[in-house]
């Protein structure tokens, strides 16, 4: 008896049924004659032929005993051109949805090495499709239109909800590599109350790295993540899990006082609101007629931070003496044990200062 190998080596595509009209056709066996030496009706083998009918698994194993082909070869073949049939129809269903992917950071998400750079317009919704994890648009829709929603927004800023939500993906992916422990919320907070240390250390890039490991064995993975195109976004507090929540930074201003603030404020979200997701706009964000955008949760998350940062005690006392030197701040900055850029940051966002000064404290920060 001739091996599979030898009688044929097809193309995965090729219709099953024009194998077994092929196979036919070198025994000069009709339709006719094949269905009743397997005891089925004639229209059943015809359907096959014209790939009307699949070829199932009992058909497959009749083929085998009626042609000597292996029942394993018809189902690898049907199986092979059903899936890229239906390959091939996804992909014809994905051309009525290219306008979609227009409305997502494309470039971006391709420079970062998330999706696939100069393919086809199909080529990168289906990447889009596997980067959010969704099926089809319509899921993408169903998983983040409730999400997004729930999210603060600003009048000045419109932010588009297609890179946002490309930006907090790739923040839960990042996530997902970091190994949490359990959260507990006193165990965050005395984490929070440690990472206040870390603001002097040096490089900044340490710093973060040990920032990181104290957040992950607190139940937080703490991702920086650059922002998009249309995101305008400084940071995100968000719960992954009922045990493990993530923070998300954007650093859009590059410097140690809007990472540690931003930090220290997404830190009181889980703190005061566990269970909530935030997702934060730069800080000092104002509507289009100057009205300030904190909403309660976002004031008690804006005080968590000043508490936590700068003891209101000391920093009155610094306030009252008046002195607002570069040589003042640095000696008030190391007397509290804290990065002068800080303070220059809270007196600039209190008014104290104007923003032109003392910038040269700031320590930039910059992602890689």
């Amino acid at each position: 008896m001739e091996s599979d190998q030898n009688l044929w080596q097809p193309d995965w595509t090729v219709a099953p049924g024009e194998v077994l009209l092929e196979a036919l056709e070198e025994r000069s066996m009709t339709q006719a004659e094949l269905s009743r030496r397997m005891n089925r009706p004639l229209k059943t083998v015809n359907e096959i032929v014209k790939a009307k009918a699949a070829i199932t698994p009992e058909t497959a194993i009749q083929l085998e005993r009626t042609l000597g082909i292996s029942a394993h070869f018809w189902n690898g073949l049907e199986l092979n051109y059903r899936s890229q049939f239906a390959r091939r129809k996804a992909v014809d269903e994905l051309r009525a949805h290219l306008s979609w992917a227009d409305r997502f950071p494309i470039k971006d998400l391709a420079k970062r090495g998330l999706i696939r750079a100069q393919t086809t317009k199909s080529q990168t919704v289906e990447d889009l499709l596997k980067f959010f994890a969704v099926s089809s648009p319509r899921g993408w829709e169903q998983q983040w239109e409730h999400s997004l929603a729930r999210y603060r927004s600003s009048p000045s800023f419109e932010t588009s909800r297609e890179p946002l939500s490309a930006w907090l993906r790739w923040g839960e992916i990042e996530a997902d590599k970091i190994e949490c422990e359990p959260f507990e919320r006193q165990r965050w907070l005395k984490t929070v109350a440690n990472a206040r240390k870390l603001t002097t250390k040096q490089p900044i890039s340490l710093a973060i790295g040990e920032l990181q490991k104290m957040c992950a064995q607190a139940g937080v993975a703490l991702v920086l993540i650059p922002e998009f195109s249309g995101t305008f976004l400084s940071g995100a507090a968000r719960w992954l899990t009922r045990e493990k929540a993530i923070i998300q930074l954007s650093l859009r201003h590059k410097s140690d006082d809007q990472l540690w603030f931003t930090f220290f404020h997404e830190s009181g979200h889980l703190i005061e609101s566990q269970g909530r997701d935030f997702i934060d706009l730069p800080l000092n964000s104002v509507d289009r007629h100057g009205h300030g955008l904190a909403e309660e949760a976002e004031r008690t998350a804006d005080e968590f931070a000043r508490r936590a940062l700068i003891p209101e005690e000391e920093f009155h006392s610094f306030l009252e003496r008046g002195d607002f030197s570069k040589g003042s701040v640095i000696a008030f900055a190391r007397l509290i044990d804290i990065a002068p850029g800080l303070v220059v940051g809270r007196l600039q966002r209190d008014g104290h200062i104007p923003r032109s000064r003392l910038n040269s404290l700031k320590r930039r920060v910059q992602l890689i």
